[in-house]
């Protein structure tokens, strides 16, 4: 006998797993990004196709899926994981792009061209190869470009970039032993000043506050709001301040501590919540 099964909602078997966020690092944009996949079983160390403004590319997963809730973060998905000829010729790519490197390198140092070779790098389906390079001035490239299309028979893109980028398209360690920002999770580049150091009572040594680029340390915007609202309506450092016990100069804050220490003649250093010293600054 036939019988109708009536579905009461809850038993959805072709229903689509719900999308979760993986970090992918993607080679080619040379740092890590969020993707949604609704293939729950992705693993670091997983290959995965994904799609770039340059085209396909492959990605190395680095998280395992997760539920994550960010605003305008993980827009993209994952096309699907890497099949193994895809997985061969990103290996026999980077085996070109050594040679491509190389090639170029040595045309720049015969031609004595104004100009230092960072990366080349081949796009997936070897349509196009694009050369990295840094110069303190506009370079006409023309001709280097004619001969390397000629000798590699491959579409050529020279593309110049900054030293912040250099550091970006080759990665590195920073000071604080970590990999670059830059190279990982870093989308753009803020505009850093000594100034930020200065009002972190960060010490002003070159070496201390530059990171792998010669350039002041990214990290060093990453907090400055909250120190700027840390230090709203307070006394600079080197600046007098008058209290019960006298009147001295403010020397340091520690804001992790939450505390001020001030120098007073007579007194010597005083150490005191800066919520206090905001109470008796009123």
């Amino acid at each position: 006998m036939d019988m109708d099964v009536k579905n009461n909602g809850n038993d959805t078997p072709n229903e689509q797993p719900h999308p979760r966020k993986v970090r992918v690092f993607i080679r080619s944009q040379h740092r890590e990004s969020l993707f949604n996949t609704t293939d729950h079983s992705l693993c670091p160390g997983d290959e995965v196709l994904v799609q770039t403004r340059q085209g396909n590319a492959l990605g190395v997963i680095r998280t395992p899926p997760a539920e994550m809730h960010c605003d305008g973060c993980g827009r993209h998905s994952i096309l699907r994981k890497a099949d193994p000829e895809e997985i061969r010729c990103d290996r026999e790519n980077r085996a070109l792009e050594k040679d491509a490197y190389r090639i170029c390198r040595d045309i720049i140092a015969d031609w004595e061209m104004a100009m230092r070779l960072v990366k080349t790098e081949y796009l997936l389906d070897r349509s196009k190869a694009i050369f990295f390079f840094t110069a303190e001035k506009r370079v006409d490239f023309r001709e280097l470009v004619r001969v390397l299309a000629k000798r590699l028979q491959i579409r050529i893109e020279m593309r110049q970039i900054g030293i912040r980028d250099e550091a970006k398209v080759l990665g590195g360690v920073g000071p604080c032993g970590m990999a670059f920002c830059c190279s990982t999770f870093l989308r753009e580049f803020a505009p850093i000043s000594v100034k930020m150091a200065k009002e972190q009572n960060v010490i002003l040594n070159p070496t201390k506050i530059s990171g792998g680029c010669g350039r002041l340390l990214c990290c060093l915007h990453y907090e400055y709001e909250q120190y700027q609202e840390a230090t709203s309506g307070l006394p600079k450092a080197g600046k007098k301040v008058k209290l019960p016990e006298g009147t001295g100069k403010v020397r340091t804050y520690n804001f992790f501590a939450g505390t001020v220490t001030i120098d007073i003649p007579g007194h010597g250093p005083l150490t005191m919540s800066v919520d206090d010293l905001r109470e008796q600054l009123k």
